[in-house]
């Protein structure tokens, strides 16, 4: 909800879905223009039409972009779906319950964005059952969760650290550098 307020949108009716192609998927972030925002967001991958897997990932937007087509009312892969626009990390089992799953992401060692399973808009679970509503997932495919506030344009030479965390355990650790 705060990342909603912190770029001026209204609170949709229904849960929005961003597809990104294979294409999309990258562990290399590339840095693509001083327009291009990132977003760290906790990662599920799918596996027998369940959340077998947890990881976390970096969904770019080439905000000029999304704003001219936002204006306009057309769809948004031009700014949303561009090669290597979802940089992922590796995923771990998924063997935690859920509701003590949070992320931090430090972008040059300052703390950037912080997410809790408290602070989602649509809990994993309703996610999965709102996709499948509508289309078939199948195997290795991933639900990026959406993000917390502190989304911002990054540059070359940017360092970023996700930290995934079950409870108070560290999980997961993940670093780029803006290539």
């Amino acid at each position: 909800m705060e990342h909603i307020k912190e770029l001026g949108n209204e609170i949709p009716e229904n849960m929005v879905v961003f597809n990104k192609p294979n294409s999309a998927i990258s562990d290399i972030l590339y840095f693509v223009d001083e327009t291009t925002r990132f977003e760290a967001e906790i990662c599920f991958l799918v596996e027998n039409n369940s959340l077998s897997g947890i990881g976390v990932g970096l969904d770019l937007t080439k905000a000029s972009v999304q704003n001219k087509m936002k204006e306009k009312g057309l769809p948004w892969e031009r700014a949303k779906a561009f090669d290597s626009s979802a940089v992922l990390s590796d995923f771990i089992a998924l063997d935690m319950p859920l509701e003590t799953v949070s992320m931090k992401l430090l972008l040059n060692d300052r703390l950037q964005q912080h997410a809790t399973y408290e602070l989602m808009m649509y809990k994993p679970l309703e996610m999965l059952d709102e996709i499948r509503s509508f289309m078939t997932l199948e195997d290795g495919d991933i639900i990026m969760s959406g993000t917390p506030k502190g989304v911002a344009n990054y540059h070359r030479g940017d360092i970023f650290t996700i930290e995934l965390f079950s409870a108070d355990e560290m999980i997961l650790t993940q670093t780029w550098q803006a290539t």
